[in-house]
């Protein structure tokens, strides 16, 4: 390979369907051509030279005939053709024909046109000669004090660059810069003066600060931003000197700038612990969230808050913040109300909860004016935040419960589930709740529109009346949502009415259309018979419409409610109360059943809600203790063990959350402060930090990064017996994948227009094509490629390499390339949901992908650990109900893409007892919103069934 890879400035953009251009055809464009003609063979110049060619003749043409020009095209891209040509010989000493470039580059710092000098001034920055700077050093002295700021501004950046790479041309740089800054006027020279002694002399930029420490506030934002930076990393370099400039600090917390604002609030926290800075910061971060109109921006500061309540010292302070951060609710996107709600339950404590319950009381009665697509899900957001307010807070449960029970005859089905299954687990711990809880149950039961909702509501408050007025009062409410009187009868009698009514207003229908309409009967006969119907419909109570729309799964549930109250009753009142109470219910079981198999409903009864009411009127018949027992009191103990099971789950997830204490052990060795040189009191560096996560690709990337983990990411393209080797790292960085491709030319010849094409299959994106190169015998050179990826799909990188020997007649040579196949377990990170999220999305999505068990595996938990490991999903069902041995397995599992798209898996397998050395046997479910999710996810498990798998890239 030749020289070591200069570094680049500008990026042009080769065009490939151009025609080829011969050296001798541009020096006559060059030299006698018109400006256009001109322009055109100096771009055709510059794409030949980055492609690789030696265009030697070319350099004194241009110095001849092009150089003189005034024209500002030319001279723009003058400085790109100065910026990329060699200027060297081969042994390093600078090339004659530059010293009447060099000129030329001085009549142009001195020419009238400020756009000119500028641009001049710009272009010096990127040269690395310094005989070619040392003529020019005067001149851009000179620039300092020109008239225009633009030509001042570029100026201080050139001497900045100069003095940091060749301090010897210009050594007293600092100094120049400091008088220019103390008479500069204009904010954008003032700027990079100042960043120039914050980089170069920081005694001067210190001096310079503390001078007009006091006129900070009126400085422009590119200004404060450099003065932010400065502060930070002197205070971090010496820590002594926080007391001279938090001051500065606190007053740039108030600029009209708000990303000054958000930096200089980053800088407060890292610099002082105080509860005073950290409220400071906390407040202007939240100002920030509310006053930005940006969710993206809103997000990030929120992320900042969310960071700061992490550390133990700084949560005590942001607990008094609350209701500041409850302000952020205003934003209409639900991600942010997400996050807020969330931080803000973390902060919530006792002190001012009862403020915090109103505010979102408030919130909750703003959603039942506002219909919006996202309305129905903030509600459901609302609820819950209320639900974990409660548990955590029982003494506010009281003013809650009548306001989450308005929502139970809300249309959204999801938030009222919400509401039932907090109403479910505040009546099972707060016991001196029960009856107000039943008293909003009953108010709000007649007014509920979701069977689901119904039938949760039928269990609880089967399961917690306890009173004989409870159980009277219940029993009545479900006469009056069912129907008094037996069911069979009632709906007889409403066919027959609506034939009577039929019949009878058929004369006045026909009356009123032969007077109003038309002589014919018949339609107006239908329509006064649709009129009837209809309002016959309305008139059905609720829980009698279930039935008759067919759904008897509600009555199998009413039987159980129903038994358990009179159970319960009878242990209550004297025999014959009893008698006459069972009586009533099992009329009512038995018209169910009735009901259901006349043929009136839309659809029959199914056996399962036959047998189970069935079994219902025996429990009442026999009374068995043991059954009796199961009805009273088993039930209860199963919520209870699974309200503890929950309860224990969150709380280890919490634990695991939470930061590991830093506990110093007895041998443990001492760090002393005055010892360490790469970290000071202030812990690491965030803006090395910062800068290195940039390079590197994010926060997960790590010290691991060596050569043994990048040679397993490494893809052989071609063999080793073609003319052109290749080999490829694949680097995949989130939303876009690195290929690094080394060429080799194996061959004796030179390769001219050696061209890497590349093409992607599934949802990838080539960014750029890469640049031609020219190889020497038996050289090599690295390629660099961008893909991007836009969604979870199994991607395939293909293509071939191009070229064209030099003085060979036959046409281009062409080595195809082994494929790269993109895993997408790259983009797919373990998530988690509850049940009901989980149902919904199954029943949502429509793409579902069916993969047979193929393995040789013979344990069914060891199976699902592996499919865990292999497809990056993450196991819902709770490791309780996956214990033991039965023969048989389901589980549910999900994951999340980097892109926000949702998998889903559903695993069934099974093993038969008498053979333990067989193989798992059965299918893997999965659904997701799109085919290729579906599709990817499916091909990823059929590969690691195999055992052998073809060569994918991880990242």
């Amino acid at each position: 390979m030749g020289a070591v890879e200069q570094p680049c400035y500008t990026l042009i953009n080769a065009l490939s369907d151009s025609e080829p251009y011969n050296e001798m055809q541009l020096k006559i464009d060059l030299e006698k051509g018109d400006v256009k003609v001109k322009i055109e063979a100096l771009k055709k110049t510059i794409n030949m030279i980055l492609a690789g060619e030696r265009l030697p003749g070319v350099l004194m043409i241009i110095i001849r005939f092009v150089l003189p020009l005034q024209d500002h095209t030319v001279k723009k891209l003058l400085l790109i053709f100065w910026e990329i040509v060699p200027k060297t010989y081969g042994d390093g000493k600078l090339l004659q024909e530059m010293i009447l470039v060099c000129d030329a580059y001085r009549k142009d710092l001195q020419h009238p046109n400020e756009f000119v000098r500028g641009s001049t001034l710009r272009f010096l920055c990127k040269l690395k000669e310094p005989e070619l700077l040392e003529p020019l050093m005067p001149a851009i002295r000179a620039c300092l004090e020109h008239r225009h700021s633009y030509v001042r501004r570029n100026a201080v950046l050139a001497i900045f660059t100069i003095y940091r790479n060749f301090e010897f041309l210009i050594p007293d740089a600092p100094e120049l810069i400091a008088t220019f800054l103390d008479g500069e006027q204009d904010m954008s020279c003032k700027r990079n003066a100042f960043l120039m002694l914050l980089h170069a002399d920081q005694t001067r930029a210190l001096s310079y600060l503390t001078s007009c420490l006091d006129q900070v506030n009126t400085f422009g934002d590119i200004l404060q931003l450099v003065i932010v930076e400065l502060i930070y990393k002197v205070c971090h370099s010496n820590p002594l000197e926080r007391s001279r400039f938090i001051r500065c600090i606190y007053n740039l917390l108030n600029s009209s700038s708000a990303a000054v604002r958000y930096e200089a609030a980053g800088t407060l926290v890292t610099l002082s612990n105080a509860p005073t800075a950290i409220k400071a910061a906390a407040t202007c971060y939240i100002e920030l969230i509310i006053k930005e109109s940006d969710n993206n921006v809103k997000l990030i500061v929120l992320d900042r808050l969310i960071a700061l309540r992490e550390h133990p010292a700084h949560e005590r302070v942001l607990q008094d913040l609350v209701m500041d951060v409850l302000r952020v609710l205003a934003t209409p996107d639900l991600e942010v109300r997400n996050k807020t709600l969330g931080l803000a339950l973390d902060l919530v404590s006792s002190r001012n909860i009862e403020e915090m319950v109103l505010v979102l009381k408030k919130e909750v009665s703003k959603t039942h004016d506002v219909e919006h697509e996202d309305t129905g899900k903030y509600r459901q957001l609302l609820v819950r935040t209320l639900h974990s307010c409660c548990i955590k807070f029982p003494d506010v449960a009281v003013t809650v419960i009548p306001v989450l029970a308005e929502f139970l005859s809300d249309t959204n089905e999801l938030a009222a589930t919400d509401v039932l299954l907090f109403v479910r687990e505040a009546i099972q711990k707060f016991e001196h709740l029960r009856p107000l809880v039943i008293e909003k149950l009953l108010e709000s039961f007649a007014e509920i529109k979701s069977v689901k909702v119904h039938r949760a509501a039928l269990w609880i408050l089967g399961e917690y009346a306890t009173t004989v007025t409870d159980i009277e009062t219940v029993v009545k409410q479900f006469h009056l949502t069912l129907g008094e009187g037996i069911l069979l009868e009632i709906e007889q009698k409403l066919v027959s009415g609506e034939t009577s009514t039929d019949g009878a207003s058929v004369p006045q229908a026909t009356t009123t259309t032969a007077t109003l309409v038309t002589s014919d009967g018949t339609y107006a006969t239908q329509s006064a018979f649709n009129t009837v119907q209809k309002s016959k419909k309305e008139q059905r109570p609720p829980l009698r419409q279930y039935l008759m729309d067919g759904d008897f799964f509600i009555g199998a549930a009413l039987g159980t409610t129903l038994t358990k109250l009179a159970l319960r009753y009878g242990l209550l009142v004297n025999e014959a109360k009893r008698n006459h109470f069972d009586a009533e219910i099992m009329l009512l079981l038995s018209g169910i059943i009735h009901l259901g198999k006349s043929g009136l409903p839309t659809k029959a009864i199914t056996n399962d809600d036959v047998d189970h009411l069935l079994f219902c009127l025996r429990v009442l018949s026999d009374r068995s203790t043991t059954i009796i027992n199961i009805f009273n009191d088993y039930c209860r103990q199963a919520l209870n063990d699974m309200l503890n099971a929950k309860e224990a789950e969150e709380a280890a997830t919490q634990k695991a959350k939470e930061k590991v204490s830093n506990i110093i052990q007895v041998d443990d060795p001492i760090s002393f402060m005055q010892l360490q040189s790469d970290r000071s009191e202030l812990g690491e560096n965030v803006f090395e930090t910062s800068l290195s996560q940039a390079l590197v690709g994010g926060r997960t990337a790590t010290s691991e990064t060596t050569s043994t983990t990048k040679l397993n990411k490494v893809t052989q393209l071609t063999g080793f017996s073609d003319p052109v080797y290749a080999e490829a790292y694949v680097h995949v960085n989130q939303y876009d994948i690195v290929l690094d491709v080394l060429i080799v030319n194996q061959t004796n010849d030179t390769l001219q227009n050696c061209t890497l094409e590349l093409a992607t299959l599934g949802d990838l994106k080539l960014v750029e094509k890469p640049q031609p190169v020219v190889l020497a015998p038996k050289d090599f050179c690295n390629i660099k490629a961008n893909v991007k990826v836009a969604s979870t799909e199994n991607g395939i990188i293909f293509g071939n390499i191009v070229y064209d020997v030099t003085g060979a007649a036959s046409d281009r040579n062409v080595v195809v390339l082994d494929d790269i196949h993109i895993d997408i377990m790259d983009y797919i990170v373990p998530a988690t949901c509850n049940d009901s999220e989980f149902r919904q999305m199954w029943a949502e999505f429509e793409w579902e992908n069916k993969v047979s068990v193929n393995t040789t595996i013979t344990d069914l938990s060891e199976y699902l650990k592996h499919l865990v490991k292999s497809t990056n999903m993450k196991c819902l069902t709770p490791e309780k109900a996956l214990s033991g041995q039965c023969g048989f397995m389901a589980a549910n599992m999900y994951a999340k893409s980097i892109f926000g798209e949702d998998a889903l898996a559903n695993l069934s397998i099974e093993k038969p007892f008498n053979k333990p050395e067989a193989a798992v046997t059965g299918h893997i479910r999965i659904r997701a919103k799109s085919q290729g999710m579906a599709l990817s996810l499916g091909d990823k498990i059929n590969m690691t069934q195999k055992g052998h798998q073809p060569k994918v890239v991880a990242a």
